[in-house]
C-alpha cells in the first residue's frame, strides 16, 4: 500500500496535490447552486460541498472558497437571502461541469450551458429544470473557517421537489432511481448504485436489512 506523509503532500506540484486531496476523502455530493442577483441576473454553479446539517429544523450547509476574488453565488445569496440546491444527474454532467468556468458576473451560466431556469411557487431564486430533486433554501448564517479562510454557509430548507415514486413509505428518497450522481475529486462524476439499506444500529443486535424483509 502506498504511503504519503504530510511533508510529501506539501512538496507536491499544485495540480497533483489538488487532485489527490480532493479525491482521497471519498465521493462527494454533486449539486448545482442557483441564485439570482438583486438586479435579476441568474447564476448557477457546481458545488461538491453541500451537506446535511439537521432535520429539525431542516438545514443544510456548504463550503465556499475564500472571498478574496468575486464569488457570484455567495454575493447573490447575501444580497437576496435565497438560493436553490439542484441534484446533478447522469444526463446533465457536461452542462453541470461547464458551470465551473469563470464567466463574468453579467453572464448567466444558464445561458452558456443550455441549462434551463425554472421558477416554482414564487420562490425568488431559480431552480434547474433538468434536476430531478430540487431544494429551495433561505440563508441563515455563515462561519469563517480560519485555518484556510473558507466559509461554511448555513441555510434553512424551505421547499423540496422530487418525483413521488422515488420516495419510500418512511420518507427516504432512493437517489439511484433519480439518477443522482456523485463527484470524485474535482472533475470526476460517478453514478452510485444502492447496495442495501439497514435499520438503526443498536449494540448487541444483528444488523437488519430493509430489503431482505421485502421493503
Amino acid at each position: 500500500m502506498k504511503h504519503i506523509n504530510k511533508q510529501e503532500i506539501e512538496q507536491m506540484e499544485n495540480i497533483f496535490r489538488l487532485n489527490l486531496i480532493n479525491s482521497c476523502t471519498g465521493y462527494k455530493s454533486a449539486n448545482l447552486l442557483a441564485t439570482k442577483s438583486k438586479d435579476g441576473l441568474s447564476n448557477v454553479a457546481v458545488f461538491s460541498s453541500v451537506t446535511h446539517l439537521g432535520s429539525n429544523p431542516a438545514m443544510l450547509g456548504f463550503i465556499t472558497r475564500p472571498t478574496a476574488v468575486p464569488r457570484n453565488t455567495l454575493k447573490n445569496i447575501k444580497e437576496t437571502g435565497f438560493f436553490t440546491v439542484n441534484h446533478i444527474h447522469e444526463k446533465m454532467i457536461r452542462q453541470a461541469h461547464q458551470t465551473a468556468a469563470k464567466y463574468e458576473e453579467e453572464i448567466s451560466e444558464f445561458h452558456k450551458t443550455g441549462l434551463e431556469e425554472q421558477y416554482l411557487d414564487e420562490f425568488y431564486a431559480p431552480y434547474v429544470e433538468e434536476s430531478e430533486i430540487k431544494i429551495g433554501c433561505k440563508y441563515l448564517n455563515e462561519y469563517k473557517i480560519k485555518e484556510n479562510n473558507t466559509l461554511l454557509v448555513v441555510a434553512q430548507i424551505e421547499h423540496i421537489y422530487f418525483e413521488e415514486e422515488i420516495q419510500a413509505t418512511d420518507g427516504w428518497l432512493r437517489l439511484d432511481d433519480a439518477g443522482t450522481v456523485a463527484i470524485d475529486g474535482l472533475d470526476g462524476y460517478a453514478l452510485p448504485a444502492l447496495l442495501d439499506r439497514f435499520h438503526y444500529a443498536r449494540p448487541e443486535q444483528a444488523v437488519k436489512s430493509f430489503f431482505s424483509e421485502g421493503h
